[in-house]
């Protein structure tokens, strides 16, 4: 198994049906539409990463860096994969390259219906924070 650099022409496709898969903390919507997606690799390509064996797409995440603070999205391990250590070899490298670009502050958000991912994320370092989150569709 290897991480590497999310490819939008190779594995969209793959990358787009583990996300389906993954269960109820990953949400495919709008923004994960290719031409959303291609936006985001020309602001940071080096923050969209997937784990592959043999040429099989096993976990994928994508980081996005503001500048100020990073933010995790997406995080998914196929289902025979996971408790592996697959899923914080890709948050440790995702972590790494934020780092890497002077993020010292990152956030992810883990809906109520996948409540027991957050042990998962403890275990890794973060901590809960008491805020409410909203959101607006602006287009």
């Amino acid at each position: 198994m290897h991480i590497r650099d999310f490819n939008l022409s190779q594995d969209y496709d793959a990358v787009v049906a583990l996300w389906q898969s993954a269960g109820p903390g990953v949400r495919v919507g709008r923004s994960d539409a290719p031409e959303q997606i291609a936006k985001k690799l020309a602001r940071d390509p080096d923050l969209f990463l997937v784990a592959e064996a043999e040429g099989q797409i096993l976990g994928a995440v994508i980081g996005g860096f503001d500048g100020r603070r990073g933010l995790v999205y997406h995080l998914a391990v196929a289902q025979d994969w996971r408790g592996r250590g697959l899923g914080a070899a890709l948050m440790n490298e995702l972590e790494a390259r934020l780092r890497a670009k002077g993020c010292l502050r990152c956030y992810l958000l883990v809906t109520p219906a996948n409540l027991d991912v957050v042990g998962f994320y403890q275990r890794l370092g973060w901590d809960e924070m008491p805020v409410r989150i909203m959101a607006k569709d602006i287009a």
